[in-house]
């Protein structure tokens, strides 16, 4: 699972159609329309974490921000990418997210369990599949609050590290997951700002 150099567009194309039968590595605990309930029990063994921010403001950055989400903005952080960029947010969907860190690629492969969007909100979770480096869920979530008028971003995640390595190296792990929360509300925020600016 971890290589010195990136995978071709042939075998990340490969991984992806092989993906869409593995078997899901984590039990189906987060809700799309909704935050995790401070208190309810998760997995044993499992690490949570949930991030919210302001994006936006307005009907018009809410939809620059769901756009966001079709381009895959949350991922685009230079050491991360969604691997498969045209794949569509519908359930069954396999999302391929390459990482490169400290100097080793991986290719990480899960699939969208749940879809939601309503005139205020669109958001998706999915699970890690045996293709991947950690075990969990993780939730996307963007929504226009009508009292406010703010846009909002959520991103949470609970997550077991399931490679040997990812084992071994856990407090690194978790500092890696981290850094991609800080670093994808950033992204969220510029892409929602750009949209409008647009």
């Amino acid at each position: 699972m971890f290589t010195l150099t990136r995978l071709s567009a042939a075998a990340i194309e490969r991984g992806v159609a092989v993906a869409a039968d593995l078997p899901l590595t984590a039990p189906p605990v987060l809700r799309v329309s909704h935050s995790r309930v401070p208190g309810t029990p998760l997995p044993f063994g499992f690490a949570y974490d949930m991030r919210r921010s302001c994006i936006g403001s307005g009907p018009e950055a809410f939809k620059a921000a769901k756009l966001a989400f079709g381009r895959w903005t949350p991922f685009d952080l230079g050491w991360a990418r969604v691997a498969n960029p045209d794949a569509r947010i519908v359930a069954g969907q396999v999302i391929a997210v390459e990482v490169c860190t400290l100097g080793l690629w991986t290719l990480n492969l899960s699939r969208i369990r749940e879809v939601a969007e309503t005139p205020i909100s669109f958001g998706f979770i999915y699970v890690t599949t045996t293709a991947h480096v950690e075990r969990g869920e993780e939730r996307f979530f963007v929504g226009l609050d009508a009292a406010s008028g703010d846009v909002f971003y959520e991103l949470e995640a609970f997550s077991r590290p399931r490679h040997t390595l990812a084992i071994l190296g856990f407090p690194l792990s978790r500092w890696f997951q981290h850094r991609f929360a800080r670093e994808s509300h950033r992204r969220m925020r510029e892409e929602t700002l750009a949209g409008l600016e647009a």
